[in-house]
């Protein structure tokens, strides 16, 4: 019983093998036995305790040690419980767990080089120190005493994730301190002549940025020189130096990587020398100089970011990276620059082993390679002209990433946070059996002791837990930071060109495209001068923005409407965050921007609705159903249908820039278009209507709206008013009526009519009744009766025409039904048209064309009404819809497009023609769009004004110079449908 309590209050204590550590425990006296509280605190006890029991076997004083001085326990235990290779060092060694007495304060980089050298027997203070000892093997000695000590730092800080940067810091010192005193001993080796040269050891990656881990590769590249009289000469040959210094290089390179009894240290890798692995190992600062300047690879800039003279001639080393520097921030103008290192990191990526791909800290997505590479693209990018930003390490260069206004403060803190985070793990992987890895391991003991080592109470279920979230999240702004269109737009942009004088700006400005640099550089110094973070993220994005905006139709219009929008939303916290962030929503600005009027107007009434750029998806077009829903929710919550009818005309103008955005984008086509603005239109006229129905005194009758025209063809374009026909339903036995419902329903349409056509902030919506029952003189609204009597008696022909695009869209939808019923047994009628009907609409379609053209219009330029125009394909379809629909239900369609492939699916038009027909409609649409959106304001006819036909044909995809095309294609696509036109309507030929 007794045994059982033991293990059980051992397990307790966070031991697995209780029975073990019992068995262990059992010769210490009560007195040790109080060292258990600090031992179960350890990041593997038993680990720990095994460790401990082979060290009182070497020393039996040991414990009672450790009982006398618990801050040597605290961190003999932290150092044993966690490192397996460190504990197995100790009882090799057990002399070096003094280096763990004591309060353990960082020790400085000149100390632990002094501690390194005399280790070797090299005098600190000489110049160029020799060391007396040849083996090494001291030198390993006091570099392990100096990681003991940092280890235990390291594991005993309250905050592990705060102390992290420390730990690099000293763990980079001390491998400087290691390569001075190998270089020591490599010169001892190499003899006196070794004194007549010069050697440079150049620090790269992370020991160059002073973040090493506990077991990298120390990557360094070495620069060497003979030593020279005081006249310059050398005192010897150059190749003499060169040879003797890379013996030096070389055996320096095999003391540190050594195995023997004292243990060893790590490899040093100098594959990032010029050429690899296949290169010198050793050349002369004119040698680097000229293959820097002649034949180094992107890459290889990329690695001299972070090179620093770490050992030997630091002098030497100073001068090579000055000659370096300059290409260092040049990398980035380099052809394909981005592209090329984007594709390097998913090279890296692809080639991890299957196995480790969920699990690789390093060169895993969301791992510390896609901070590092975020950091050091932005630094490379922006660095060009921004000096502040040319730091080797990645967390200072972070924090000024930050401050500059290149990466959001919330993006930079949780960047940072994860970067320590992975750090963390990756030396406490590390540092179990100090090898190199990167790899979070599988075995939940592992996971245990890790997660313990950093102090979560469910240590295995935390950590990855933890793991997993800090992984996500890394990844997410490495795809936003490193794959930004953004950075890819300002690497193209040349150095000279972003250190522009006002005088070289305007030259600039003028190539690019713009009509006025003058007011374009106004424009610049308004957005970008000044020390806000808003005017320094400015300077990050215009250069980019001023290169979107001349690839589109309007550079000037483009940057004037940048800065109005963005003086309007620049104190908004979201704003130029999302612009710098949020993937191509910049570009996607400048393109709107720069080719839309209509589009502009749009956004800087309400230049909040620029949030929905931030993904394409965001551009799709809204179901009606939901615009309907919001539209009326914001309804009812006005007093008063003028309020509500402001608000549901607010929430249309966003919808129709959500749509001409898409167009401009290129993301919807124009029957896209067509459809998404009737929708935009039916939902707002449905909620108008019933606002100011119920905002009505007294008895209102139900009425529906049924859409004619191109709304009823669910073809509106931007220009377009709402065709309509307004009916109200029959009274109803028991239902409340007004006295006179047709005066009452009257009323509630035309202050409907008044309401959504009123001059404001919101574009006017003007609801057109002119194609109702007798036309302008008729009533504005009646009863489905009387509508019934009225088709029964009186119906056109042109009325009857009409009736082919009908569809009730809005309103009551009973009442709506109802009409349409009678309208479907009207509108298709039995045997088709007569011969009189069908003769009727000609005549009416050549008054149309005679006298509907404006005057001094030029018919081959007019998208509507000109030959080959939408005129010429609608009424082309709706006559043959007149004629066969009544037997063929396929054609019974209000849309043009839809109607007409069905005719040709049918035979009734043949294929060819067809096509060519739907070829012209969709052109003359698009042209009609496009001039819209362009100008801001409507009209059917191709400009004739040189610099808007341009703007227009480049709207529409053509290239730059190619609005001759334009007028080319239209007119071979319009004359090839007007052919058509009269043979299939007119009969001729």
């Amino acid at each position: 019983m007794r045994i059982e309590t033991a293990q059980g209050a051992l397990a307790r204590r966070g031991f697995s093998d209780a029975a073990g550590a019992e068995r262990r425990l059992a010769p210490w006296s009560l007195h040790q036995l109080e060292l258990l509280g600090t031992i179960g605190q350890a990041a593997d006890p038993d680990l720990a305790l095994a460790t401990l029991d082979r060290l009182n076997d070497a020393d039996p004083a040991l414990l009672d040690r450790l009982v006398a001085d618990r801050q040597l326990c605290s961190h003999l235990v932290a150092v044993v419980g966690a490192s397996l290779a460190l504990g197995q060092h100790l009882v090799a060694h057990p002399e070096l767990v003094e280096a763990l007495t004591g309060r353990l304060t960082r020790t400085s980089a000149a100390d632990l080089r002094a501690e390194l050298l005399r280790a070797v027997g090299a005098d600190p203070e000489a110049s160029v120190p020799v060391a007396t000892d040849l083996v090494g093997d001291a030198m390993r000695l006091a570099y392990r005493a100096a990681l003991l000590r940092i280890a235990a730092r390291d594991l005993c800080a309250p905050e592990p994730i705060e102390a992290v940067d420390g730990v690099a810091d000293e763990l980079s010192d001390l491998a400087d301190a290691t390569l001075v005193a190998a270089l020591s001993i490599a010169r001892a080796k190499v003899g006196p002549e070794a004194l007549l040269t010069r050697l440079a050891v150049v620090a790269l990656g992370k020991t160059g940025a002073q973040e090493l881990n506990y077991l990298s590769d120390v990557d360094v590249l070495f620069v060497a020189e003979p030593v020279r009289d005081a006249d310059g000469e050398p005192l010897i040959p150059t190749d003499r130096a060169v040879s003797l210094t890379t013996r030096m290089a070389a055996e320096m390179t095999r003391i540190c990587s050594a195995h023997t009894a004292a243990g060893t240290i790590w490899e040093v890798d100098a594959a990032l020398r010029p050429e690899g692995k296949a290169g010198q190992l050793v050349r002369t600062l004119s040698s680097h100089a000229k293959y820097y300047s002649t034949w180094a690879k992107t890459w290889e800039f990329q690695a001299m970011l972070k090179a620093r003279p770490a050992a030997g001639d630091l002098a030497l080393g100073a001068e090579f990276v000055e000659v370096v520097t300059p290409y260092v921030w040049r990398a980035a103008e380099r052809e394909g620059f981005v592209h090329d290192t984007q594709a390097m990191r998913r090279r890296v990526v692809a080639h991890i082993p299957a196995r480790d791909a969920g699990r690789e800290l390093k060169l895993g997505e969301g791992g510390l390679r896609d901070v590092e590479f975020s950091v050091q693209m932005l630094q490379l990018v922006h660095g060009r002209v921004d000096e502040s930003l040319r730091v080797r390490a990645t967390l200072p260069a972070l924090k000024l990433l930050v401050e500059g206004g290149y990466v959001g403060r919330e993006d930079g803190k949780t960047l940072a946070l994860s970067y320590r985070f992975l750090r963390v793990l990756e030396h406490r992987i590390q540092l179990y059996r100090l090898r190199r890895t990167h790899v979070l391991p599988e075995a939940e003991e592992d996971l245990r002791r890790i997660g313990r080592s950093l102090g979560y109470p469910e240590p295995v279920a935390e950590l990855l837990s933890t793991w997993r979230h800090v992984a996500a999240g890394v990844r997410r702004l490495h795809e936003r930071l490193y794959y930004s269109p953004l950075l890819e737009a300002v690497a193209r942009i040349p150095t000279s060109e972003l250190r522009l004088t006002t005088r070289s700006a305007e030259d600039r400005l003028q190539a690019l495209g713009y009509d006025d640099p003058a007011a374009a550089l106004r424009h610049i110094a308004a957005l970008s001068q000044g020390v806000s973070r808003q005017a320094g993220i400015q300077r990050q994005l215009l250069p980019a923005m001023l290169g979107w905006f001349a690839e589109a139709p309007n550079p000037d219009a483009g940057l004037f409407a940048f800065r109005q929008v963005s003086e309007a939303l620049g104190s908004t916290p979201w704003y130029l965050r999302a612009l710098r962030d949020e993937g191509a929503m910049a570009e996607r600005l400048a393109r709107i921007l720069a080719s839309s009027r209509y589009a502009v107007s749009l956004l800087t009434r309400a230049p909040q609705t620029v949030q929905m750029l931030a993904s394409e998806s965001r551009l799709q077009p809204r179901p009606l159903a939901e615009i309907r829903s919001e539209m009326l929710s914001a309804a009812r919550r006005q007093s008063g249908s003028a309020a509500a009818v402001e608000a549901v005309r607010a929430i249309r103008r966003r919808e129709l820039f959500r749509v001409a955005a898409a167009d401009v984008l290129g993301e919807i086509d124009v029957l896209e278009v067509g459809e998404a603005l009737s929708d935009v239109t039916s939902a707002t006229i449905d909620a108008a209507l019933e606002t100011v129905r119920a905002d009505a005194d007294g008895a209102v009758p139900r009425i529906a709206v049924v859409a004619m025209g191109r709304w009823g063809g669910r073809e509106l374009s931007y220009a377009s008013d709402a065709d309509a026909m307004f009916v109200m339903a029959d009274p109803r036995d028991g239902e409340p009526s007004a006295e006179d419902p047709t005066k009452a329903a009257a009323a509630v349409i035309a202050q409907l009519r008044k309401l959504l056509s009123r001059p404001g902030a919101d574009p006017a919506l003007a609801v057109d009744a002119d194609l109702r029952p007798e036309g302008k003189g008729g009533a504005l609204i009646r009863s489905l009766a009387a509508y019934r009597n009225y088709y029964q008696r009186w119906s056109s022909t042109w009325e009857l025409q009409a009736l082919v695009r009908a569809d009730a869209l809005a309103g009551d939808p009973e009442v709506g039904a109802g009409l349409m019923a009678e309208i479907d047994r009207r509108r298709w009628p039995e045997d088709g048209l007569t011969d009189g009907q069908l003769v009727e609409i000609r005549k009416l379609k050549a008054r149309v064309e005679a006298e509907r053209l404006p005057r001094g219009a030029d018919p081959e330029r007019h998208t509507k009404l000109g030959p080959g125009g939408l005129a010429d394909v609608e009424w082309t379809v709706q006559t043959l819809q007149l004629q066969h629909a009544h037997r063929l239900p396929a054609l019974r369609s209000t849309q043009t497009i839809v109607a007409l492939r069905a005719l040709r699916d049918a035979g009734l038009v043949d294929p060819l023609d067809a096509g060519q027909l739907e070829e012209a409609w969709l052109l003359a649409s698009r042209i009609r769009n496009s001039i819209m959106l362009m100008r801001g304001r409507a009209s059917d006819s191709i400009p004739g004004d040189t610099r808007d036909l341009a703007s227009l044909a480049e709207l529409l995809g053509y290239g730059p110079g190619e609005s001759s095309h334009l007028l080319a294609d239209y007119r071979r696509v319009t004359r090839r449908a007007r052919a058509v036109v009269d043979r299939v309507f007119w009969g001729l030929g």
